[in-house]
């Protein structure tokens, strides 16, 4: 994308798959007057297939690639709450485009409680493709090995999710950037 996004009023949340992006996206986006997207069920709308099938049919490559156009469509317009994929962060052009396009907070949990969300979450499975050949737990923590420091870089703030409610973690996303990031709501 060239040139500077002229939006850059956009939340993004960030982070792992199941550590609450999109439940917190949703209620974030209402009660602060926003339109909410998801890049994930922007790309599965947009191409008519699961995340699952897209890697099966296409690779990961190509679907990095439509989350990547996903997130440029996004960016057009200010003033949305957006849950990204838990690996839009693998992609620095998508890190510097949200960057410039608004803030970035990390939504965080432990690899526990990741997986029982997961457990509690019929579409993860299902619609979500394995990212690593092993179980999940060793997944889930091989994964974040490899990503934290990509979220560390992105963000402008963290919020742990372990064993708080979506209306706690939005509380504490307004109050964050009430007190360090200063932005019109």
């Amino acid at each position: 994308m060239n040139g500077e996004p002229v939006n850059t009023d956009n939340l993004f949340l960030i982070g792992y798959r199941c550590t609450g992006k999109s439940s917190v996206g949703r209620l974030l986006g209402a009660g602060l007057g926003r339109s909410f997207f998801d890049t994930d069920s922007l790309v599965v709308s947009e191409n008519g297939m699961s995340i699952r099938e897209i890697v099966d049919s296409r690779g990961w490559e190509a679907f990095r690639r439509l989350e990547c156009t996903a997130l440029q469509q996004v960016c057009s317009v200010g003033r949305r709450v957006v849950a990204t994929g838990g690996g839009i962060v693998l992609d620095v052009d998508n890190v510097n485009l949200m960057k410039r396009s608004g803030r970035i907070i990390w939504l965080r949990a432990s690899p526990e409680t990741i997986k029982a969300r997961m457990v509690q979450d019929r579409d993860s499975e299902a619609l979500r493709p394995a990212l690593t050949s092993t179980d999940s737990i060793s997944e889930i923590e091989e994964t974040l090995a490899k990503r934290e420091a990509l979220y560390k870089h992105a963000m402008d703030f963290l919020v742990d999710t372990d064993h708080r409610g979506i209306d706690e973690i939005c509380d504490l996303i307004i109050e964050k950037f009430k007190r360090f990031q200063p932005m019109p709501f």
